[in-house]
């Protein structure tokens, strides 16, 4: 249970996370295409959507699940085989409720559990840089899902049982930086989808949340990022947790693999010293789980 919070400290934390969306909405409202490809890279965007040797963000990316393999989409602005053609209310329903511009839904390999927490301001210049960019021509590849996974009806019924619509709404009890945090690993940056493990029907188990999991994407084996000190990160260092967001180098000196490895490499290496702060300050305040994650047998 979250302890109780003064009202002087209430009333400091609404009004700094008052002023940090100001400072946001202003930037956002000066270019929002920069601030797009900021939070593109926060996102995972390019690791995701790109496949290898292929064209930025043009999908084909496979990503093999219990359920079948999923193939990621075409995200540049090409009108027939891309997003070109979206509005801003398709944009944000595809991201705050998990729904195609013609009304089906997505499978929730697609992370809009985590993407619906996006405030709209960050979801249309995410929009408006991802239409800042070259459309390339490049149909999209159905995916290689056996029935009755591949029926996209059974996931309404999903969405009422795990699904929680966004946004994001910080907690007034914590400070502004710990919000920041929270929206990066919850929402933006979405840790969880790959870092916490999944019941028998792929959604997440929210009470071992980022406890991590033998059963990752493409089969990866995805370790406990709680604060626990002997199955998770309880023995790191803020510092060493920046530096692996920024270089992918562990406190034992290797070198981190796999998916990884891109999100580094793709994502957070280019977020600035606050924001990787901000994770890393969040990852250390959640409540240790007890959970060594090992090769399946």
């Amino acid at each position: 249970m979250m302890p109780s919070a003064t009202p002087c400290r209430v009333l400091a934390a609404a009004l700094a996370l008052v002023l940090a969306g100001a400072v946001a909405t202003a930037a956002a409202a000066s270019d929002p295409v920069a601030r797009g490809a900021y939070l593109a890279r926060a996102g995972g965007c390019f690791s995701c959507h790109t496949v290898a040797r292929g064209q930025p963000l043009a999908g084909g990316r496979a990503l093999a699940t219990p359920f079948g393999t999923f193939y990621t989409p075409n995200i540049t602005p090409d009108r027939e085989t891309g997003i070109g053609s979206w509005s801003d209310a398709d944009f944000l329903r595809a991201l705050r409720e998990g729904v195609r511009p013609d009304g089906a839904n997505y499978f929730p390999v697609f992370p809009y559990p985590s993407f619906t927490g996006i405030t709209d301001t960050d979801a249309l210049a995410i929009k408006a840089y991802l239409f800042s960019l070259p459309a390339v021509h490049a149909p999209n590849r159905a995916h290689d899902v056996p029935f009755p996974f591949s029926w996209r009806l059974l996931q309404s019924g999903w969405k009422l049982l795990f699904f929680t619509r966004g946004p994001f709404r910080p907690v007034p009890a914590h400070d502004a930086a710990y919000n920041r945090g929270a929206y990066l690993v919850t929402a933006l940056a979405h840790c969880g989808e790959c870092h916490t493990p999944r019941n028998v029907l792929g959604a997440a188990r929210s009470s071992r949340a980022l406890s991590g999991t033998a059963r990752g994407p493409d089969g990866q084996l995805v370790p406990n990022i709680t604060p626990e000190p002997r199955t998770g990160i309880g023995g790191w260092q803020k510092s060493e947790l920046v530096e692996l967001f920024r270089t992918g180098k562990t406190p034992e000196e290797t070198t981190v693999k796999g998916a990884m490895r891109e999100t580094v490499e793709d994502g957070l290496k280019y977020l600035s010293d606050a924001d990787l702060a901000a994770i890393a300050d969040y990852l250390l305040a959640q409540a240790p789980i007890v959970h060594e994650v090992t090769p399946l047998r």
